[in-house]
């Protein structure tokens, strides 16, 4: 699609400047429908200036590893037709609330026990944390169960 350019509008390289990624993560973000583009006269593909708070998001999610599935969806409940408001993201992101909590709590876990690990180097089935004596919890399913599993199997 073809429109005139209107100066808040970015180049492709200017694009990739502003969010600190390159051209090439822009296409395949956009390949993905996770931004969009147009073409303008010359058909050189210009952003709309606030393509870049999605790439922002974008960037922050992938960086705690929140898959680009789950952007997509977050990032599809925002308004394509108009400026996109503090409640519209508030309200997009909140599905995502539960889940960086958990992912939040693991990464404590995994700190506060792996530094005792660490610390004692011997990983001592008498005191470690972690010991799963017998591999209980092996039956209820595969995995670190003291890490991911149910509250009862992270105890």
């Amino acid at each position: 699609m073809s429109r005139k350019p209107i100066p808040s509008d970015l180049s492709v390289g200017q694009m990739a400047d502003r969010a600190g990624v390159p051209v090439s993560t822009l296409h395949f973000y956009e390949a993905e429908g996770l931004i969009r583009s147009w073409r303008n006269a010359a058909n050189h593909r210009r952003y709309d200036r606030r393509e870049l708070r999605r790439v922002a998001i974008i960037r922050v999610a992938q960086t705690v590893g929140v898959p680009l599935a789950e952007i997509r969806e977050v990032l599809d409940r925002l308004p394509r037709d108009r400026p996109v408001t503090a409640g519209d993201w508030a309200e997009a992101a909140a599905p995502w609330r539960d889940m960086l909590d958990a992912r939040i709590a693991l990464m404590t876990r995994l700190r506060d026990h792996m530094g005792h690990c660490i610390g004692c180097g011997c990983l001592s089935l008498d005191s470690c944390p972690l010991y799963n004596a017998e591999d209980r919890l092996g039956g209820r399913g595969p995995g670190p169960r003291r890490w991911t599993g149910s509250p009862e199997e992270r105890a």
